[in-house]
């Protein structure tokens, strides 16, 4: 999957994924399409408010409409791909920073918590407790190496990303997350 970086630079685009209802349901659509009732049950919502939401990041390209699920006034969403990136915190506005740390807060947040529920399943998972990948490390890097580090890192998440009907047996959806970030001028170099 070769999918060309589109940078959102569009505050209302911002806003609306800054937004914890439409993180909340992007969340839900990643397991596949869903339509506002099945949104609605499992969010715990109305269905009024997640087909607003819908609505909404359909408007700004975020997700589509299945039209072979749809039927009559019930209409099916999913998720389109695309490698969304955000502008450089130079190249941002006022109000484009604030909706990104709005989004950054909420995104380590959910972080946190699923990664506290593994932590929590994790004597019933099997196999799979043992699947924690976890790295950690201090490199010293110009800021065009620190990108090209981004884009062999996204390379390597879409050789593995791959569609519903070519997943094997015993796969499961893995969570990878990768922060890279200037260590403060006061903190030790060491790894």
């Amino acid at each position: 999957m070769d999918l060309v970086p589109e940078e959102i630079t569009d505050v209302e685009a911002l806003k609306l994924l800054a937004h914890p209802m439409r993180q909340r349901i992007e969340r839900q659509l990643r397991n596949g399409p869903a339509n506002s009732a099945t949104l609605a049950r499992a969010l715990g919502e109305s269905t009024g408010l997640t087909s607003y939401h819908l609505r909404q990041m359909a408007k700004h390209g975020f997700i589509e409409e299945v039209p072979e699920l749809s039927k009559g006034r019930e209409r099916w969403w999913r998720q389109v791909p695309a490698d969304r990136r955000i502008p450089p915190y130079s190249r941002q506005t006022p109000e484009m920073r604030v909706a990104v740390e709005e989004m950054n807060r909420l995104d380590f947040a959910e972080e946190l918590e699923q990664f506290t529920r593994f932590q929590l399943e994790r004597d019933d998972l099997g196999e799979w407790a043992d699947a924690l990948a976890w790295s950690r490390s201090a490199m010293r890097l110009t800021v065009d190496e620190l990108k090209e580090f981004l884009e062999e890192y996204v390379k390597l998440l879409y050789r593995y990303k791959r569609p519903d009907e070519a997943t094997p047996p015993g796969a499961r959806v893995v969570l990878a997350r990768m922060l890279a970030f200037p260590a403060p001028t006061s903190a030790d170099d060491g790894e």
